[in-house]
């Protein structure tokens, strides 16, 4: 946690930087029930302008243990023209969180639930796809991130970003086997 990172939090963030209690839970089976809701009321409330909108994260990877907030991708044509995603979002209940080069973040209200949002083909949308799929497949990969995932919970962080930041070497290694996998699958 220095400085440097603090103040890249600051200029991200809405609403600044807040202390959160990471905890750890079990796989939950309705998990997928809620974010194909969700990704249903994404639809609607933005219409064409979603390119694509993806089910992410540890609540998208049946058996892994998660925190208790679902992780969306929404893909739209035009990043800049927030007007067109970002409006209707917030008109149906969304809260922007995070506006960076190339990604927006809203989520609930109730912060059980993270939307990302990326241009169309971009590097991050594949390795939130290729991790996510990964995960879903391999075992050993999956309990190493759930291992991981419980040790980095039992520390405080003073923002979530933090603990993000603490899985990055995993999750780094388990994409570049992810990556490889999805190589080896990939017709081309």
């Amino acid at each position: 946690m220095s400085q440097a990172r603090d103040a890249e939090l600051d200029a991200v963030l809405i609403g600044g930087r807040e202390h959160r209690e990471i905890v750890i839970v079990d796989y939950d089976e309705t998990w997928p029930d809620r974010a194909a809701e969700l990704i249903r009321s994404i639809r609607t409330a933005v219409g064409p302008v979603a390119l694509a909108v993806h089910h992410i994260g540890s609540t998208s990877v049946p058996g892994l243990a998660a925190k208790p907030l679902i992780d969306l991708l929404l893909v739209v044509p035009d990043l800049a023209a927030e007007h067109s995603y970002v409006a209707p979002l917030e008109q149906a209940g969304w809260v922007l969180r995070v506006r960076e080069d190339g990604h927006l973040l809203l989520r609930t209200p109730a912060r059980d639930v993270h939307l990302h949002v990326l241009p169309p083909a971009t590097p991050a949308e594949a390795d939130y796809l290729d991790l996510r799929d990964w995960l879903r497949v391999n075992a050993d990969d999956r309990d190493l991130y759930a291992r991981t995932k419980r040790d980095l919970a039992t520390r405080v962080w003073a923002d979530m970003n933090y603990y993000a930041d603490a899985k990055t070497p995993v999750i780094t290694q388990i994409l570049g086997r992810a990556r490889a996998w999805r190589r080896s699958v990939t017709p081309g």
